[in-house]
């Protein structure tokens, strides 16, 4: 933490709640969103206070899901002394030996912008982010600030994928991972291997936790993060051990 960042209380902090939206995980549900108030920079003091209560970052926001009458969004993350990779990630890591990773901050890069449009347009053209612009991008993955940095992914000197996350007092956030669409590189699970660099980043840097942002037991395209064993859940104000 910055030495002319004090921590802030979150008592102190204002919070604003949106209008209920449709949900982007859970048919015919309806869901609200809780934000620290835009006018508070999201400083490390604050950032670190906050992700330890279940917020995340978009951009320069900081949120967590405020549902009322449902709590299906869970904040995980995972404990990497403890983190066991299966076989099937064993095999990943051991087939993806050529990638080579860097890291630098998260600033806008034309590359970065490309890969990120080809694998909106591909993979999730029926989401929220669909169809991707540059104002678009800009909002949600670029940051300066110190915490905010980039994964990058290359297979020789072709950049495959881009992974976003910050570095936080007590951990790494993952805060969004794309990756080329090309179907040659399926058999590499992309998304897989930049979690487990993620992972192996997190211990090389003495950190105890792996953010993985939320996870919702009946959203298929969440149920990948319960792969991550162990996995803890934020339940209430405590962190706990996700038993499946």
């Amino acid at each position: 933490m910055s030495s002319n960042a004090p921590r802030r209380l979150v008592r102190d902090l204002r919070f604003f709640l949106t209008v209920p939206h449709a949900c982007s995980y859970l048919p015919d549900q309806e869901a609200t969103t809780l934000f620290l108030d835009p006018q508070e920079s999201p400083i490390p003091g604050v950032y670190d206070s906050l992700s330890l209560l279940g917020f995340r970052r978009s951009g320069r926001h900081l949120y967590r899901p405020h549902c009322e009458g449902c709590n299906a969004c869970r904040s995980v993350r995972v404990p990497v002394e403890r983190f066991a990779p299966n076989r099937t990630q064993r095999r990943i890591s051991r087939r993806n030996e050529d990638i080579t990773t860097r890291i630098t901050p998260a600033y806008f890069d034309a590359r970065h912008y490309a890969l990120y449009a080809d694998y909106i347009n591909h993979r999730h053209a029926d989401g929220d982010m669909y169809p991707p612009s540059h104002e678009q991008y800009r909002t949600f993955l670029t940051l300066d600030e110190p915490y905010a940095q980039l994964m990058e992914l290359y297979l020789g000197d072709r950049l495959i994928g881009v992974a976003a996350f910050d570095e936080l007092e007590h951990g790494l956030s993952a805060i969004y991972t794309f990756f080329s669409v090309d179907e040659s590189l399926d058999k590499r699970s992309l998304g897989t291997l930049a979690i487990l660099r993620l992972i192996e980043l997190t211990h090389d840097k003495g950190l105890p936790h792996l953010y993985l942002g939320y996870w919702i037991e009946a959203c298929r395209k969440m149920r990948y993060k319960q792969n991550f064993t162990p996995l803890e859940m934020l339940d209430g104000r405590q962190w706990r051990e996700l038993i499946r």
